[in-house]
């Protein structure tokens, strides 16, 4: 994969995790309305919550390492570990395309 064809990639990424995160908010701040009169429907709408909080929070994670990835490239030295110095494996890159880390550097 070609350093613009990963920025690309990551472009697309911050996008799609922006919209995610606006989505998990709006949910979170109940654009959608109140809690359900029923105490059964609403343990389970607190209990849904709880689980799109864990996931706005791993996107909101997700965005960070995919803006570090950007601005890496952005500097010429995406492409590199920012631990050893050395050539992150393209396979990895491919794999994971906001990686900043070899895989023996990960690996640790």
């Amino acid at each position: 994969m070609s350093t613009q064809d990963r920025k690309a990639l990551l472009d697309s990424l911050r996008l799609e995790l922006k919209a995610r995160i606006h989505h998990y908010e709006d949910h979170q701040h109940r654009s959608s309305g109140a809690l359900n009169k029923d105490l059964d429907d609403q343990a389970l709408e607190v209990q849904n919550d709880e689980v799109v909080a864990r996931l706005e929070e791993e996107a909101r994670v997700e965005l960070v390492q995919t803006e570090r990835a950007l601005e890496r490239i952005a500097a010429q030295v995406g492409d590199r570990c920012e631990e050893c110095g050395n050539p992150i494996e393209p396979e990895r890159l491919e794999a994971l395309p906001y990686t900043t880390r070899c895989k023996s550097c990960a690996d640790l």
